[in-house]
């Protein structure tokens, strides 16, 4: 009995980062297989015990309505990506169809039929279960707008309906775990009003992820924030909606559980080029700004690229929006950083929303070398927070340096022990009254016999 007492601490104890009930949903995109040098990202670079659910974009729908690969690699990478689970079990997979660059047209085609919507929805049940993904998550961007008709809207709701009964029946049929069904949506007021019915879609959807993000970029003649938690006293008519604070009230007041909707966290910020000596909030912007060196984009510079930016920066908080900007020439740059994101977390918590998302792994310092804060700074952080129990690198441990990924000995202290994950170093506490047994890996007592060898 008190062997087994023992084994059940243990397994309390290794998941401790699982115990906290807030999601930290993290997206993986597969074009960043095709960023140069640092900037490349594959998937040996998860670290598949940082999020609770890991969504890979993109899929597509073809042309015979069925869910398809969108890289000519994409069947290896599924299930490369699936392979995480195991190093954590506790780990939840998903596959996103569709994604801003997608469209619309597609879709509309889609879920225009029953015939079609089933078509859809029985190959995504096979891959899904082909490859060992635990859900779908439906990321049309945007039902009944940019073009698609507004009966899209209804159409939407149809089909989240139809895949949710058909993942309930099949899971009757096969006696597996239910397959997840997400989604990803808009949260400009004028897209959610034209694009979804929240009641009808909250009823079904396991958890929303609201991409509380891109409300300013260089498409406006002045400068803005990303991804702002409040509104700021600039604001004027339609602008006053274009934060976090109002797109997720908006959805949790009409009709949304707080804790289905999932807050989104940005790691990646938006500059501009400034057409004036001003350089605050609201300033003149002009022209486009540098290109990004690994992204290769104008428009967003990823977490690690704007670290590159902010030396010899002018470094500005916005108080009223919980958010920094930095200066440097002519060129402005609003993001995110740890300070912004803890209080988007202390937001999320006080509201009772269910958690995070995270746009996206790769945009984030990965590797660690640029920022100066170890790997995935900003994306740890918000883990951190989420779940105190979340183990985090003490400063200058690199026990693990070369090792392989297990559960080893600190010799300095017989109460904890080195968890090493992907070459960093974790020092994990046994608790109260235990000490670690490298023999079993596991918290034993002191005066428990020694397992046999």
């Amino acid at each position: 009995m008190a062997r087994l007492t023992v084994l059940a601490g243990l397994s309390l104890l290794m998941c401790l980062q699982m115990a906290s009930s807030y999601k930290l949903v993290c997206y993986f995109t597969n074009w960043s297989q095709y960023r140069p040098s640092i900037g490349r990202f594959l998937l040996n670079n998860i670290d598949a015990n940082l999020c609770t659910h890991l969504v890979y974009a993109y899929s597509k729908i073809s042309k015979t309505n069925e869910l398809a690969k969108y890289e000519w690699n994409d069947y290896e990478l599924y299930r490369t990506f699936n392979n995480l689970k195991f190093r954590n079990p506790h780990l939840k997979t998903l596959l996103a169809v569709g994604g801003s660059t997608f469209g619309t047209e597609q879709f509309t085609i889609m879920s225009a039929s029953a015939a079609n919507r089933q078509t859809f929805i029985q190959s995504a049940i096979r891959i899904l279960r082909q490859y060992d993904f635990d859900g779908l998550s439906l990321d049309w961007a945007f039902p009944g707008t940019q073009g698609s008709p507004p009966e899209d809207k209804q159409r939407y709701t149809v089909l989240c309906k139809e895949v949710r009964a058909a993942f309930e029946q099949e899971a009757a049929q096969t006696q597996k775990s239910r397959l997840l069904l997400i989604s990803a949506v808009g949260a400009r007021k004028d897209i959610i009003d034209k694009a979804y019915e929240i009641g009808e879609l909250s009823r079904v959807l396991d958890f929303i992820n609201v991409m509380t993000y891109d409300f300013h970029g260089l498409w406006e003649p002045v400068t803005g924030h990303n991804s702002p938690l409040y509104r700021s006293n600039i604001d004027q008519a339609n602008s006053t909606d274009l934060n976090v604070d109002f797109a997720m009230k908006y959805w949790r007041d009409n009709g949304a559980p707080a804790g289905k909707l999932i807050v989104g966290f940005a790691t990646y910020g938006r500059p501009f080029r400034l057409a004036s000596a001003a350089n605050e909030l609201g300033s003149p912007a002009q022209g486009l700004p540098s290109l990004g060196i690994y992204t290769g984009n104008r428009g967003y510079w990823s977490y690690y690229e704007i670290c590159t930016f902010l030396q010899g920066a002018g470094i500005h908080w916005i108080e009223e929006q919980k958010v920094p900007y930095a200066t440097k020439g002519n060129e402005w740059v609003g993001f995110d950083n740890k300070q912004s994101f803890s209080a988007k977390v202390k937001y999320l918590k006080e509201n009772g929303f269910g958690g995070a998302l995270v746009w996206s792994l790769d945009l984030d310092d990965f590797y660690g070398q640029l920022c100066g804060q170890g790997s995935y700074p900003l994306i740890r952080h918000v883990r951190s927070l989420l779940d105190p129990g979340f183990p985090t690198p003490p400063p200058g441990v690199n026990f693990c340096s070369g090792k392989p990924d297990g559960l080893y000995v600190n010799p300095n202290d017989a109460h904890t022990f080195y968890q090493c994950s992907n070459g960093y170093t974790y020092i994990q506490r046994c608790p109260a009254d235990l000490v670690y047994n490298d023999r079993c890996k596991c918290c034993v007592y002191k005066s428990l016999p020694e397992m046999p060898s």
